[in-house]
């Protein structure tokens, strides 16, 4: 026999409480989901690039990219708005791959975050060339 114990709740347990996602979840999800799309080099300008690429090898700083850099968000409560900085690889077109971009960053950060992507603004900031090299291979090159 199932005891009554007079608490009435409203509602599935999963609408009970208010879920909060920080500007840097968003970021994080937006660059991974740009990064994931064929044709794109690296996010962020050249000179995000290199002050990056200086502030990943200095002691402590962590390993491997920075999956923010070249990524601005603003977070709201239901929605995002994204701003991306991008490297396109050389052949590639920079219409076609902006719209993957944004497919692909709208769709990770709805599906994610729960928020509605209401613009993704993408810069061009450069085309990697098939004989440039990386700041990194440089680096790695010099030493």
């Amino acid at each position: 026999m199932a005891e009554n114990t007079g608490v009435r709740h409203s509602g599935a347990p999963a609408d009970r409480g208010r879920t909060t996602v920080a500007d840097v979840v968003v970021a994080k999800i937006a660059g991974m989901a740009a990064r994931d799309v064929p044709g794109v080099h690296d996010l962020g300008s050249g000179f995000a690039r290199s002050m990056g690429s200086v502030r990943e090898r200095m002691p402590g700083a962590g390993s491997g990219k920075s999956v923010t850099r070249g990524v601005d968000v603003e977070v709201g409560e239901l929605q995002a708005a994204i701003e991306l900085g991008i490297v396109v690889e050389y052949g590639f077109s920079i219409t076609d791959l902006a719209g993957e971009v944004r497919e692909s960053v709208i769709s990770a950060v709805e599906r994610m975050a729960g928020r509605e992507v209401v613009e993704v603004n993408i810069t061009v900031g450069d085309v990697k060339l098939p004989d440039e090299e990386d700041e990194g291979e440089e680096q790695q090159r010099i030493r």
